[in-house]
């Protein structure tokens, strides 16, 4: 999964500032809207990493027979807080692709941004649900250990 985004990274992205940077020096005030927009957009890859770092922990934890540990409940709350400020990101940075959009006359643009962001907070949500599921399960494993 990281792949894909480490791609676009190195790829496109640099393609696409360097694109902004010519219509700068022909004089366009839009590229700095571009710029900021790629600005969020590395920004953003930053807690996507790092979320998909804890769900590879996650993942190890399970394979340890430590899925019922408060270790898995604090992976799951790291994803959660990064699956929101992915969309924060995203939030901040729809209005300057609306301009973008707007100036482009490329309406799929907006759409493009909404899908980041209803992606990123269903993630959140579903991370947020297993986390409060782990804990309640912990609590109980730990009530049952001490009654036997």
């Amino acid at each position: 999964m990281g792949i894909p985004v480490l791609a676009l990274c190195i790829f496109l992205l640099p393609q696409i500032a360097t694109e902004a940077i010519e219509q700068v020096k022909m004089g366009s005030e839009l590229a700095y809207i571009v710029f900021s927009v790629l600005f969020l957009m590395y920004l953003s890859a930053i807690p996507f990493y790092i979320a998909l770092y804890q769900a590879l922990r996650l993942l190890s934890y399970i394979d340890q027979n430590l899925a019922f540990s408060d270790l898995s409940v604090k992976s799951l709350k790291k994803i959660k807080k990064c699956a929101i400020t992915i969309s924060g990101f995203y939030v901040v940075n729809l209005p300057f692709v609306y301009i973008i959009a707007e100036w482009d006359d490329a309406p799929g643009l907006i759409l493009i941004g909404m899908v980041i962001i209803g992606a990123s907070m269903v993630i959140a949500v579903f991370a947020a649900v297993l986390q409060r599921l782990l804990q309640e399960a912990i609590h109980i494993k730990s009530e049952n250990d001490l009654t036997v």
